[in-house]
């Protein structure tokens, strides 16, 4: 990201569950959808597992890992700089923290 503020961050609780599922899974890729619902939290996959589109912008990495956020979410949202950190409890969606009974949650 070169010279440019950091748009995406981590709390230490949100890197220690990206290392231990980096461990278990590979490469990770973080995506925030402009979605309803689990549109609100960003999901956690596999590298590989969901094909990114044009609308997919690149906006930071957590623990070396890609992050993207829907472009036009992101633009309104006025490209502000994010904080994932985890909460106790799963979602309801297909994201890879589920099993260890947390979920991520984006603040800015």
């Amino acid at each position: 990201m070169g010279d440019r503020p950091r748009r995406v961050r981590a709390t230490p609780a949100a890197l220690a569950a990206v290392r231990r599922l980096a461990a278990r899974h590979g490469p990770l890729v973080f995506v925030q959808s402009a979605g309803c619902c689990e549109g609100s939290s960003p999901i956690c996959l596999g590298e590989g597992e969901l094909e990114l589109g044009p609308a997919d912008l690149l906006v930071g990495e957590i623990g070396g890992h890609p992050f993207y956020a829907d472009r036009d979410l992101w633009e309104r949202w006025g490209e502000p700089e994010l904080v994932v950190d985890v909460a106790p409890g799963t979602s309801d969606s297909f994201s890879l923290e589920g099993p260890d009974g947390i979920h991520f949650v984006v603040r800015s």
